[in-house]
């Protein structure tokens, strides 16, 4: 979530720079102010400013309006693959002379069976036709989680599985394949190279700013010392402190 879309107070601590934001990684807040806009996928942009009318031949200018786009929360808790809801009107029966009808276009949605090999799991996940087709077009679901940008994957499980993924690159823990050690270092070969960052900046990657908020929080939180223990400490200083001072008598032979 872009930095301007947070609620007020948020924004303002984060720009005046107070509290707690303060000590948050710097990879992380820049991770926030990452504003790129999404791929276009309810649209085709012209990407020129200026075309030739045909019928003229005048000089026009072009104008690249997106269409406003409407990401449900179900959205977060699957892969629609940039897919939204998409508000209009249609003409009762065809006819362009009749009443125009409040109409709203949703993607068609199903449950399939994925599975990751960097997690050595399977993900029931709901997804759209445009998702499947964007996971063949990158060779494999981890794959296309680990290259696709946070903006285009839109979704809070899709960048949950990219932070697994990438903290599990980066610990190359033995969890994975346990039983097969040949096709656990043929995995993190296959990976490592392109994804593999260090374990302090995966852990980042993908929370909301009122996680990481939480995480800095518990990163900074120390159990208080019970009393005993600080006496006791200061005791053994006190004797250590005392024998050092006491002088030693030295025989001579």
């Amino acid at each position: 979530m872009p930095l301007h879309k947070y609620p007020p107070r948020i924004w303002d601590a984060l720009k005046m720079k107070q509290g707690i934001y303060t000590r948050l990684p710097q990879h992380y807040l820049r991770s926030l102010q990452e504003t790129q806009p999404p791929t276009p996928v309810h649209w085709k942009p012209l990407g020129v400013k200026y075309r030739l009318n045909p019928k003229t031949g005048a000089r026009e200018r072009v104008q690249d309006v997106p269409i406003p786009i409407y990401y449900p929360p179900e959205s977060q808790r699957g892969l629609w693959g940039g897919e939204g809801w998409i508000s209009g009107y249609r003409y009762a029966n065809n006819d362009k002379l009749s009443t125009r009808l409040k109409k709203c276009w949703k993607p068609q949605l199903f449950v399939r069976e994925l599975y990751s090999e960097i997690l050595d799991h399977k993900f029931k996940i709901t997804v759209t036709a445009r998702t499947l087709d964007l996971i063949d077009a990158a060779y494999g679901f981890d794959f296309y989680i680990l290259k696709t940008p946070k903006q285009d994957l839109n979704s809070k499980l899709g960048m949950d599985l990219k932070r697994a993924m990438l903290l599990r690159l980066a610990r190359r823990d033995k969890e994975l394949y346990p039983d097969d050690p040949v096709r656990r270092e043929q995995v993190y070969s296959k990976y490592k190279q392109q994804f593999e960052i260090p374990e302090e900046e995966a852990e980042w990657v993908g929370l909301s700013l009122e996680e990481a908020m939480e995480k800095q929080r518990l990163l900074e939180h120390k159990e208080p010392t019970p009393q005993f223990l600080t006496c006791v400490d200061d005791l053994v200083h006190e004797l250590a402190v005392q024998k050092l001072s006491e002088p030693q008598i030295v025989e001579k032979e």
